[in-house]
């Protein structure tokens, strides 16, 4: 069963982070997050050790701005209702945006994310702040990574030998053009002492390929799935060190439109992906970037005649982000038959706008899987709200 997407105006009043139970179909459950915030987005879900389920977005007025900060909700073991929002981060003069948590194994929580000014996504740095209270307090944000145009939006990953893998995209672009997205990349940042320092490792062939999303498999075999910037399929890699090493991104049998996706292993060895089932053949609806709507403000460049047209053959925006569909894979994500779509609308996101209530998007989803085989998901609605759905195992039956 699909849900058909609400008018934008009914939204604010639902944010209330009660969870009803089965909302109108079996072995599925709805809520909309509390948050202070006109725009909401971004959206990653992952456990603390307690077994509190934490949601973290980027929140404010519009992405890019200076008033985009992280924001955090809980949702405590039994309750029926997630937390109001807590704010995270608070750099007046920063878009900080693309947070993950992510539990060490000596049991610190990282809270991790990008800050940039304004849609120079090609100046954005890498901050993180730890917690050694299980995550209901957050020290004081340093750099990780202080190269300039490095972006996260994936989780951490421990590998069997207890080296830490943080994948990331490299923002690009040629001297006088602002950034657009055509000259991305991927790579993985690499600790081999827990954190303390990181090395830079760059996946092969990877123009175009972004939000790198590793998927440990069994023993050293890991898979990864990308964003595409070209708005076409969804790209595949494989390691079969740990993740020290990657092949060339692939692509896979799934279209992607240039917006998020991310993947998880469940219980079962399946692969549960959550993505927009649409491409750039299916619309030809376009925008010229991802900033169109602040171009000119705050310090962005284009105020200093920085080229802010995207090339031809380029990254292609604006291409509808809906349905927002959960996938299943059987073998290793080689392919993915069975396909469920969990909201479904026009997604129209040719304007970030949500003040004025234009944006429509299902978007920039996060999985995870609790230990009785529960999956719960998190996405962007409308750019207004965070919506989260809870799956019993008996959705994937129906």
């Amino acid at each position: 069963m699909t849900f058909t997407a609400l008018n934008p105006a009914d939204v604010p009043a639902l944010m209330t982070g009660e969870i009803p139970p089965n909302a109108g179909s079996a072995g599925r459950s709805d809520a909309y997050l509390p948050s202070p915030c006109m725009q909401n987005h971004a959206a990653n879900l992952a456990f603390l050790a307690d077994g509190t389920l934490t949601c973290v977005w980027f929140g404010g007025t519009m992405e890019g701005m200076g008033d985009i900060s992280v924001y955090m909700s809980r949702l405590a073991p039994g309750a029926k209702t997630w937390s109001q929002a807590e704010k995270l981060s608070d750099d007046p003069a920063k878009s900080e945006q693309n947070p993950l948590i992510f539990t060490a194994p000596d049991g610190k929580v990282w809270l991790l994310y990008t800050s940039q000014t304004s849609g120079n996504q090609d100046g954005a740095v890498v901050k993180k702040c730890d917690s050694a209270d299980g995550g209901r307090t957050f020290g004081t944000p340093e750099i990780l990574c202080d190269i300039p145009g490095t972006f996260i939006r994936q989780p951490i990953i421990v590998n069997n030998h207890g080296v830490w893998l943080l994948p990331i995209f490299r923002c690009l672009t040629e001297i006088g053009r602002r950034w657009t997205g055509d000259m991305d990349r991927a790579a993985v940042l690499v600790s081999q002492d827990a954190g303390k320092s990181w090395q830079m490792v760059e996946v092969p062939d990877s123009i175009g390929a972004v939000h790198m999303n590793i998927v440990p498999l069994q023993g050293g075999e890991m898979v990864a799935f990308y964003r595409n910037r070209f708005a076409t399929k969804i790209l595949r890699s494989r390691s079969g060190d740990g993740g020290l090493t990657w092949s060339a991104p692939e692509a896979t049998e799934l279209p992607n439109n240039n917006s998020s996706i991310q993947a998880t292993r469940l219980k079962d060895g399946g692969i549960a992906m959550v993505y927009n089932h649409s491409d750039a053949i299916m619309s030809d609806a376009r925008r010229h970037s991802l900033y169109d709507e602040i171009e000119g403000s705050e310090s962005s460049g284009a105020a200093a005649g920085v080229e802010a047209v995207s090339r031809p053959g380029g990254a292609v925006w604006g291409v509808p982000r809906a349905p927002l569909s959960l996938a299943i894979s059987r073998d290793g994500g080689a392919t993915f038959p069975t396909r469920f779509d969990l909201d479904t609308g026009d997604g129209y996101c040719l304007s970030n706008n949500s003040t004025d209530m234009l944006n429509r998007e299902f978007s920039y989803p996060s999985i995870v899987e609790e230990t009785d085989g529960t999956l719960h998901v998190a996405y962007t609605y409308f750019r207004r709200a965070i919506k989260y759905v809870r799956l019993d195992r008996s959705f994937l039956e129906t």
